[in-house]
């Protein structure tokens, strides 16, 4: 069954809400969509009406098993066309998120199963986030978020939680990307910043905010 591009973007929404608690509330997936609660009300309804999501009384919703499968495809076609983006067409990581939204809702299937194939299966998106596979299955990287990471050990980035075009330009200026090796050289108490060494450069510094949206593993 075919879905609208509005339906899929709420299914999207709510299945990344639900991976944060257990049920979503209305409340904030009006804030992720940017709409008036009347509105949410009304697509809250049909997605209903349509057997997509589950719906407790006092509790909030969820998806069910179909709501999950249709937000995951659009979830793969979104991050695959981003790393085509980047990777082939040679856009920056922080001009494709826009583009990619509008691409996710094209339905060939037969189009993005070559599309993966054509880039050779990759497993992550130009920000780290990992693409499902056709079954729908996520192959999440174990990683820890910058501040959780020790001190003078080696690291290497491999996600970053925000792909707004600011954080990721700032990024950009600090020279900071998925794979850059690094390694926490001091943290300040008095404003949680903490001190990187970038490669071979000289050590930055780089706010708590900035800090929370970066996501490292072991460079081993």
């Amino acid at each position: 069954m075919k879905y609208s591009a509005s339906k899929e973007d709420y299914l999207k929404a709510i299945f990344h809400l639900q991976t944060e608690q257990s049920m979503v509330t209305t409340n904030a997936l009006a804030v992720a969509m940017q709409a008036r609660p009347a509105s949410i009300t009304d697509m809250l309804k049909k997605l209903k009406s349509e057997k997509l999501l589950i719906y407790e009384r006092y509790k909030g919703f969820r998806l069910n098993n179909e709501g999950k499968k249709i937000a995951v495809q659009v979830i793969r076609k979104h991050r695959l066309w981003e790393y085509f983006l980047v990777h082939k067409l040679k856009f920056g990581w922080d001009e494709v998120h826009e583009v990619a939204e509008e691409l996710e809702h094209i339905t060939s299937k037969k189009l993005i199963d070559q599309l993966d194939a054509f880039l050779n299966f990759p497993v992550t998106d130009p920000h780290g986030d990992p693409i499902p596979d056709r079954s729908g299955k996520f192959n999440s990287p174990k990683q820890l978020n910058l501040l959780d990471f020790p001190m003078n050990t080696p690291a290497k980035v491999s996600s970053v939680a925000s792909q707004t075009s600011d954080i990721l330009e700032l990024l950009d200026h600090k020279s900071i990307h998925i794979g850059t090796r690094l390694e926490i050289r001091k943290k300040f108490l008095f404003d949680n910043s903490i001190e990187l060494k970038v490669k071979n450069q000289a050590p930055i510094t780089v706010s708590e905010q900035v800090a929370q949206k970066i996501f490292v593993h072991n460079d081993e």
